[in-house]
């Protein structure tokens, strides 16, 4: 940008180097070389004089911080596909514009809720734990370490977006039938070629399917959808996956529901509290219950780098003085 002054661009958290790499190039960026998270007075201070924040989806940007934002803050690029952890109003009534990085994570998330809902019917965790000392094995065995045959058995996505129809798809070639819950029925054609039936009732799609995917947004709406009244539709032998949010599962009926056998286990990418995660559910996964992963869905080099690429170009639009093309508005969250 010649004859520009660049923008000072505040970021979070230690990014993939080819990412920092161009930053430094294109502005004034302050980077966070020990990748250690800011407090919240670091970030109110940043936002004093930055023009551009950085954040991701572990910094909660909230009214009160917004409000003491310098002038010179123009733009809050979050590093990340959603932007739960920003007051997105609060920044629109101070007239600084908020962007994301959506469309480049479908894929890699899809991948490992895939990769869960093969892990966890068929005991992956279990058996690795075994061979690495925490058990004992006597070789082979016909009825040793049964699991569950996943082929012919009904998966249950709940919210039917990008990340959703990428799940499908993936699943499709395992053999299983596709039913989904969402907002909004798909297109006709998505529907026809994943053979993907829609249930407008999430309860009634529940009670009848053998896995559970989770895959919807984290809004006011999604929190706790599958509440303790939801989990209790599932059959003793169902299985749940989630890599999408943490809190749109009710996490303390859920574990109540493991305990009690009331399902057959669960696969979690994500947590209510992150990162703290719930002893009970640590115990569980020690007991091969579950299969729990530290928000592991999108961490992929391609991925980090694909995100950095959209905050890049988000900032760089909106100081050549147009619109950026992830802009999110009050709303949309």
């Amino acid at each position: 940008m010649p004859n520009k002054k660049r923008p000072k661009v505040f970021i979070t958290r230690k990014l993939p180097e080819p990412v920092e790499t161009r930053m430094c190039e294109l502005f004034d960026a302050e980077l966070n070389i020990e990748d250690a998270p800011r407090s919240q007075h670091e970030l109110v201070e940043a936002m004093k004089t930055a023009d551009v924040l950085v954040p991701t989806v572990t910094d909660q940007i909230d009214a009160a911080m917004i409000e003491q934002a310098g002038e010179s803050l123009k733009l809050i690029a979050n590093f990340g596909n959603g932007t739960d952890n920003i007051d997105v109003d609060a920044a629109a009534r101070k007239g600084i514009a908020v962007t994301n990085t959506p469309n480049v994570l479908s894929e890699d998330t899809a991948d490992m809720t895939m990769a869960l809902i093969l892990a966890v019917p068929r005991r992956l965790t279990e058996g690795a734990n075994i061979l690495m000392g925490e058990g004992q094995w006597n070789g082979w065995s016909p009825t040793w370490m049964l699991g569950h045959r996943i082929w012919g058995k009904r998966l249950g996505i709940v919210g039917m977006g990008r990340i959703g129809t990428a799940v499908a798809r993936r699943a499709r070639a395992f053999g299983l039938s596709i039913h989904y819950h969402n907002r909004n029925r798909v297109d006709p054609v998505t529907e026809e070629d994943l053979e993907a039936t829609y249930w407008e009732s999430l309860d009634q799609m529940l009670a009848r399917v053998d896995i559970v995917s989770v895959n919807c947004p984290s809004t006011p709406a999604t929190f706790h959808l599958l509440s303790a009244r939801r989990l209790d539709l599932l059959r003793p032998e169902a299985f749940i996956v989630n890599t999408a949010r943490g809190g749109i599962i009710d996490e303390a009926a859920l574990v109540k529901n493991l305990q009690e056998n009331r399902i057959a286990g669960a696969g979690l990418d994500v947590f209510e509290h992150e990162p703290a995660v719930n002893p009970k559910l640590v115990r569980l996964a020690e007991q091969g219950r579950v299969v729990i992963l530290p928000h592991m869905g999108s961490a992929t080099l391609e991925g980090r780098i694909d995100m950095g690429e959209k905050v890049i170009i988000n900032i760089r639009t909106l100081f050549d003085g147009h619109r950026p093309p992830d802009r999110v508005l009050p709303g949309q969250q």
